[in-house]
């Protein structure tokens, strides 16, 4: 339900306030005084009391403020209540022209998304061209982008080509100089997928070098995430952080177990780091993943052409990969469709529907059957990767994706970490879900409270935060986040989202 959310505050504009000796006077009815509540202001400072006084899309003022002359302005009483940046969803989906209203992320105290994912620019053309679209829309989150790897080399004319040549190479650096010009924060791989897992290390170094250019960064679905070739893929990731700050996204070990191998992977990207290489990474905090059903293809059978191929010329070799593969990721009732004819089923579920086996089903439907949650982790130890120090918060999430941490990550941090198991406290927790992500991008006029920054801000009891979505029903919006305010507008209010949309499109100006 949307209603206009200046009536919801009018309650509370009856008091007239000033802080210090009168200095502060309301300038127009678009300031906003938020009251009495603890800030954690996305530093991983100890938390403090104070008020905080908004002005136009920016924070003019954080200390004690006092009742007396502002008149008309509008108030938000934060007594027992968290004061933070806005959420940074490092790792999101979505498209901010067609769906603008993005309320699953509002939800969840999110106000900026970085698009541009796992290979996959959000635009086909020009970034510049597409960063207007997205102004025109008018989305209801800030939105950043990345420039996607695979999109790159479609532009040019190369999608399933196992050859690039020198030639191909220098029109995809111009392709990317142009897109970062206009403000992409850096470039997307998506190693595991078409065309990406195509790419050799002379490709990815001569774009790395662009990205380096612009001290952008390089983030990467990396070619696998199997815990027996994690070590070999963070590698090849360091590698290109000769060139670029690198970054692992939606970072797992696949079938790996406990948290002594997650220190293990963790230990290793810190061993990077301590060479030099500026090696992040991000995570959510669920214990499957979701994507294509193509994933469990060999690389030899991802595309429909060689899928064909292979069915024609040797269906048992596909047949005998699929078996090992299905059963290393514990077996069909493991893969949930969450897209296309089977949605809401599993894999054994589907094929049974069929009436054939789990393995003639996707000998089939082929690699390009669906998405599907792949249930192929293990909760110790991606938990132990959620709450380490530098490891940042995504959602890896959009809109209509059947998968709850589009709807519940950034509120399962708080519920999971913060509230239950007590393994962070609620300053590290925003930190790791603003303030540090903020600072990895390089935006430093929002993720941190302080004056003179964007007013991107959440206000929540951390003990009323809960995630809602489930695998079964995963479009249920998370609860606890009672103001959600981006660029000095209230966008969200209780249940209630604002018609007045305020995100901007955020580019990257170095």
């Amino acid at each position: 339900m949307k209603k206009t959310i200046s009536t919801l505050i009018l309650a509370f504009s009856l008091i007239n306030f000033f802080a210090g000796a009168g200095e502060l006077q309301a300038q127009n009815n678009e300031d906003l005084l938020i009251l009495n509540g603890t800030v954690v202001d996305g530093t991983g400072e100890d938390a403090y009391q104070a008020d905080v006084l908004v002005r136009g899309d920016s924070i003019h003022t954080i200390g004690k403020i006092s009742p007396a002359t502002l008149q008309g302005i509008r108030m938000i009483d934060a007594s027992g209540k968290v004061v933070a940046p806005g959420f940074i969803d490092m790792h999101a989906h979505g498209n901010p022209i067609r769906t603008p209203e993005f309320e699953n992320f509002l939800s969840m105290g999110v106000t900026t998304i970085l698009l541009g994912q796992d290979g996959s620019s959000p635009a086909s053309g020009s970034l510049a061209d597409w960063f207007e679209e997205v102004e025109a829309a008018k989305p209801a989150v800030n939105v950043a982008a990345l420039v996607g790897h695979a999109t790159l080399r479609r532009s040019v004319g190369l999608n399933e080509d196992k050859e690039v040549f020198d030639r191909d190479i220098e029109r995809m650096q111009t392709k990317l100089r142009a897109d970062l010009t206009a403000g992409a924060f850096g470039m997307s791989l998506g190693l595991e997928y078409v065309p990406g897992l195509y790419a050799k290390p002379d490709e990815l170094t001569a774009l790395s070098k662009v990205v380096g250019e612009f001290d952008g960064i390089v983030m990467s679905h990396m070619r696998s995430e199997d815990d027996s070739r994690i070590a070999e893929s963070l590698e090849e990731l360091a590698e290109l952080g000769q060139y670029a700050r690198v970054h692992a996204s939606h970072f797992k070990v696949v079938y790996g177990k406990g948290e002594e191998r997650a220190e293990e992977v963790l230990n290793q990207i810190e061993s990077y780091n301590r060479e030099g290489i500026t090696f992040t990474a991000d995570t959510y905090p669920y214990a499957a993943s979701y994507t294509g059903i193509g994933i469990v293809f060999p690389t030899w059978a991802k595309t429909e052409k060689e899928w064909k191929a292979i069915m024609k010329e040797n269906p048992a070799l596909l047949r005998e990969f699929l078996e090992s593969k299905v059963e290393q990721r514990n077996g069909p009732d493991a893969i949930l469709f969450g897209s296309g004819t089977y949605a809401g089923q599993t894999l054994a579920e589907a094929a049974k529907a069929e009436g054939v086996t789990p393995i003639d089903f996707l000998l089939q439907m082929g690699p390009n059957a669906g998405s599907a949650a792949h249930f192929v982790m293990n909760e110790e130890l991606q938990g132990r990767i959620a709450i380490t120090d530098g490891v940042m918060i995504s959602s890896d999430g959009s809109p209509g994706m059947r998968h709850p941490r589009g709807y519940g990550s950034f509120a399962k941090i708080i519920r999971k970490y913060v509230v239950e198991d007590q393994s962070l406290s609620i300053e590290e927790a925003v930190y790791k879900m603003s303030g540090l992500s903020a600072q990895t991008l390089g935006i430093t006029d929002r993720g941190v409270l302080q004056t003179g920054n964007k007013a991107d801000i959440v206000i929540f009891d951390p003990e009323q935060v809960q995630d809602k979505a489930t695998f079964s029903s995963p479009h249920k919006p998370a609860t606890g986040f009672e103001w959600v305010i981006i660029n000095g507008q209230v966008a969200k209010s209780g249940s209630e989202f604002s018609e007045h949309r305020a995100g901007v499109v955020l580019r990257d100006d170095k």
